[in-house]
């Protein structure tokens, strides 16, 4: 039994909780997909922690195997008590717990790199929204097994650089960092600078991304909709075309991006599960 914990850091909007439920719903049916595709053995349950209104958190004698840290509508650099109370409890799990994993999604991703010392702004007022293809480093190409990754998105938010002892994933021409991960400090890999690195991924410690694997076509198409009116019609129209997936590209799966395929078989890789 793999034990994960959730700290959902938002509330879904009205359309997209009646039909798909909260963070916790959507997080444990990305999980379950991702996992079927692997093994029919392996068992999780995933705990949810409410860090926004109940500013509550895992016990530190309970024991997880994971941390998850969820999306949301909020900005990562604001000064507000949760967020700071956040940042300063990531940063405490990474420097003490070197052997809980930790996955970031989008505020997540974010809240991680200013954990690591990093920053996150607004990205010059420029959306990236719907399904976005990610170019990979060799690190992230040997991590995913692709040249490049096609990822639901939803943020005007970004990490613009990558923080100490962090290693760069991928990357788009809207947003320079799609993502990354941190290694345990006793398990580097030796030839992480190559141009073919030899990654374990169990040797991983944190692990993040800019956009939503989580996130299915009509999750999506429900957050255009919401969002229009702060996107603008052309780019939400623009998105709406590419929310089933970059047209002309098909995935074996039959979904609309590599969120389960790609993303979350690494995630459960991380966790041990081959």
């Amino acid at each position: 039994m793999i034990k994960l914990a959730l700290l959902i850091c938002d509330d879904t909007i009205p359309s997209v909780n009646v039909l798909y439920g909260d963070y916790g719903r959507i997080f444990n049916r990305f999980l379950a997909d991702s996992l079927a595709r692997i093994s029919s053995d392996v068992t999780f349950t995933l705990d949810a922690y409410d860090v926004v209104n109940e500013m509550e958190y895992p016990p530190d004698n309970a024991h997880y195997d994971c941390l998850l840290i969820s999306g949301s509508r909020a900005t990562s650099y604001e000064d507000k008590v949760w967020i700071n109370k956040l940042i300063a409890y990531v940063a405490r799990i990474i420097a003490e717990k070197p052997s809980l994993k930790l996955f970031g999604i989008c505020f997540g991703h974010q809240i991680i790199a200013r954990a690591l010392g990093g920053s996150c702004v607004r990205n010059n007022g420029l959306w990236e929204v719907s399904v976005t293809t990610v170019q990979l480093t060799p690190l992230g190409k040997a991590i995913f097994g692709s040249d490049q990754l096609d990822i639901q998105q939803m943020h005007r938010d970004h990490v613009p650089m990558v923080p100490p002892n962090a290693h760069l994933l991928g990357s788009t021409h809207v947003t320079p960092n799609q993502g990354m991960v941190l290694f345990d400090p006793a398990s580097v890999p030796a030839d992480l600078n190559s141009d073919t690195p030899s990654v374990p991924l169990t040797s991983i410690h944190v692990l993040t991304v800019q956009g939503h694997p989580e996130f299915i076509e009509p999750i999506m198409r429900l957050l255009l909709d919401e969002r229009a009116g702060k996107l603008g019609e052309t780019l939400a129209n623009e998105a709406r075309l590419r929310a089933g997936g970059v047209p002309g590209r098909h995935y074996p799966d039959g979904l609309a991006c590599d969120g389960v395929g790609r993303i979350g078989k690494v995630m459960w890789g991380v966790l041990g599960v081959a």
